[in-house]
């Protein structure tokens, strides 16, 4: 028997504030955006820069957390699934939008002077506290990652 995988794995940073709604059962679920910049050269050894951007759904408690401790700028490293919802709009038009399903969330810095809490999904191992990382825009190399 065949076993598929549909993980994504994200470590960038917030575009805006989470945005927080409560759904017709009383469930917390929150939005947000994370952008991972991709640098490089180009053929002329121009450096060059694309940000990807990717919409973040979250659940329950994760939802709870992200609306307490996370604003625009923050640094996060997210684990989820994808999946693409699709409705039709008021225009009559059918619409889609791909999101991560969040169930793993590290927040990877803080407020100076403030040590960044981590949140798990159900069954997370707790990680290593990562310390504040100074903003920068540099690119993300994989020795700065905590784990």
């Amino acid at each position: 028997m065949a076993m598929d995988l549909n993980r994504a794995t994200l470590l960038g940073r917030l575009t805006r504030d989470p945005e927080v709604r409560t759904t017709t059962s009383g469930q917390n679920v929150a939005s947000l955006t994370v952008v991972t910049n991709r640098v490089w050269k180009d053929q002329n050894g121009v450096k060059q820069e694309r940000g990807e951007f990717h919409n973040c759904v979250l659940w329950a408690k994760l939802a709870d957390i992200a609306s307490q401790y996370l604003s625009k700028g923050r640094r996060v490293y997210v684990e989820g699934r994808i999946e693409t919802r699709d409705w039709v709009g008021q225009d009559g038009v059918k619409r889609y939008r791909t999101e991560i399903v969040v169930d793993n969330l590290i927040m990877l810095d803080g407020p100076l002077g403030a040590e960044a809490p981590q949140a798990g999904g159900n069954n997370a191992a707790p990680m290593p506290q990562a310390p504040p990382a100074p903003v920068s825009d540099d690119e993300i190399k994989v020795e700065d990652i905590p784990f």
